[in-house]
């Protein structure tokens, strides 16, 4: 991720809620305090296939506002 944003490359990192804490904390000692999160509700294995669908879909959505947000 950092070497994409060195590049200007537009990136996201995508977890899930258990570990979103780690995500951030990572991304602030890699020097990227701000970088951008997607998290999905977890757990994903042992789900429905509808239900990993709804939130594919939730997690789609906040892509989409999230590129239009940062658009160059």
């Amino acid at each position: 991720m950092v070497e994409l944003d060195k590049r200007g490359v537009f990136a996201a990192l995508v977890c899930s809620t258990p570990f979103e804490q780690l995500a951030r904390m990572l991304a602030a000692r890699l020097g990227m305090p701000d970088l951008p999160l997607m998290v999905i509700q977890h757990p994903l294995g042992g789900l429905a296939p509808e239900k990993v669908g709804e939130r594919a879909d939730a997690l789609a959505a906040s892509c989409i506002e999230l590129l239009k947000r940062h658009r160059r």
